[in-house]
């Protein structure tokens, strides 16, 4: 069995019946949490994230169905079991038919309950005898525990199984090729290579040669053979990373590939066969690309038979003390090893960002923030430097007066050297209004005299 005990949300207005199936399931090794109502139902299943959910059909309120149409809004992943005393096949038909995963009808065998538990979770977790570390680590590197995420990872692992073209969109930062090296790792292809490809970062003209290789002699330079990308990534994975910015005959080639399965070198009559998953990303806006005819519209169906959306990270806030954390006790460990924490205020700090880099420019920030910190803490002051490099902290009007005042006098007296009755008249104030505004701000005259 598993070390990893499953949650099962229990929800029944009959509280008699929650207690006997709840211990039943317990008995199973599941932790169980039960609801008598769906208005409660939905305020655990927040708390908790469940991997399975039983309902009864028929209760006050909000039904069972309403509250699986609830659930599929905060994640459609999470497999949902019906229970009713009224069952009957149109409303099992039109259950299963909007994603129920099964449809049980009172009275229930505790046996034949835990079984349906069972496969609920193995439809999405894999077989329940897997061990932990094992079944988890296809996502290791990527560090979340919001709901959003929750349920992408829960999406890619059901379709990581499949032969499916994955295309993963999101902004620059998000993360794409992490996920498509969990998508690799969790796929059938596991076994073989993971290489990655940055359509922006090989020039042009070297493109094609470096994805279907080349033959000797096929043009000045080919001085030897090479086999390129996609042969060695033959069974295993092709990661086509910024494939928005792949040039246009080489998307020919690539759509002929993804037919027909085989390669041609250049300068080869001679197909290749290759075995390759192919996992494209982008940060572009594809449809616009084919409206523009600056992309392929039969390729970006080949590409795009399943896509996953990486959320931006103003979307996962709740991600950021996690993300900034391990930052920490990485940057930490390849330094002088002494771990750093970051204050409340600074926590804060990160939280009230915008983040237009993503996670690539929270890890930018805490990087800074680790190398300047003279002391186990991270402050605010420390995370407003690296921030504000890449956009501005948005401060009460009452700050943003005081800012912008305080540097105003400043360079008055940058101006006029000191003198006070000269950058009073600049600022049309008179001699004593503008002495108290220096005091206000703690602003010496004669520190700015030649």
């Amino acid at each position: 069995m598993s070390d990893k005990q499953y949650k099962v949300l229990l929800v029944d207005d009959e509280a008699d019946l929650l207690r006997l199936w709840k211990l039943r399931i317990q008995s199973n090794g599941y932790d169980v949490s039960v609801a008598e109502c769906a208005e409660e139902a939905l305020a655990t299943f927040a708390a908790i994230k469940p991997d399975v959910v039983l309902t009864d059909l028929r209760m006050p309120g909000i039904d069972g169905m309403a509250l699986f149409e609830e659930i599929r809004k905060q994640n459609k992943s999470i497999p949902v079991i019906i229970i009713t005393a009224h069952g009957s096949i149109p409303e099992a038909v039109e259950a299963t038919r909007q994603g129920v995963f099964s449809f049980l009808t009172k009275p229930i065998d505790g046996k034949e309950l835990v079984e349906e538990i069972e496969k609920a979770i193995e439809s999405t977790a894999g077989p329940r005898s897997e061990v932990r570390g094992e079944r988890e680590e296809w996502r290791q590197d990527i560090i979340s525990r919001s709901t959003v995420m929750e349920e992408l990872l829960s999406r890619a692992k059901l379709v990581a199984e499949t032969d499916s073209t994955i295309l993963i969109r999101g902004e620059s930062g998000t993360g794409k090729e992490l996920l498509a090296i969990a998508l690799h790792r969790a796929s059938n292809y596991r076994n073989g290579p993971f290489i990655p490809v940055n359509c922006t970062a090989i020039p042009e003209s070297l493109l094609e040669s470096e994805l279907f290789g080349h033959v000797k002699g096929s043009f000045t330079g080919a001085s030897k053979s090479y086999a390129g990308l996609f042969q060695s990534a033959h069974e295993g994975t092709l990661f086509l990373d910024e494939i928005g910015d792949m040039p246009l005959h080489i998307q020919v080639k690539l759509l002929r590939v993804l037919q027909d399965r085989q390669i041609r070198p250049v300068g080869s009559a001679q197909p290749v066969p290759v075995n390759v998953r192919i996992i494209s990303a982008t940060h572009r806006n594809l449809e616009e690309a084919i409206q523009e005819n600056q992309f392929r519209e039969d390729l970006f169906y080949r590409l795009n038979v399943v896509s996953l959306e990486l959320p931006p990270l103003h979307k996962r806030k709740e991600d950021i003390p996690l993300l900034a954390e391990h930052f920490v006790s990485i940057l930490t460990a390849r330094g002088d090893g002494q771990l750093k924490k970051f204050t409340p205020e600074a926590m804060q700090t990160l939280l009230d960002a915008s983040w237009p880099g993503n996670i690539r420019q929270l890890y930018n920030v805490v990087e800074n923030a680790v190398a300047l910190a003279t002391s186990s803490f991270i402050t605010e002051e420390l995370l407003y430097d690296a921030i504000k490099t890449n956009q501005k902290k948005i401060v009460p009007l009452a700050e943003a007066r005081r800012q912008f005042e305080q540097q105003y006098l400043i360079q008055l007296l940058q101006t006029t050297r000191g003198n006070v009755s000269q950058a009073a008249r600049l600022a049309h104030r008179n001699r004593t209004d503008f002495y108290k505004l220096l005091n206000r701000h703690h602003i010496v005259p004669s520190l700015f005299k030649s």
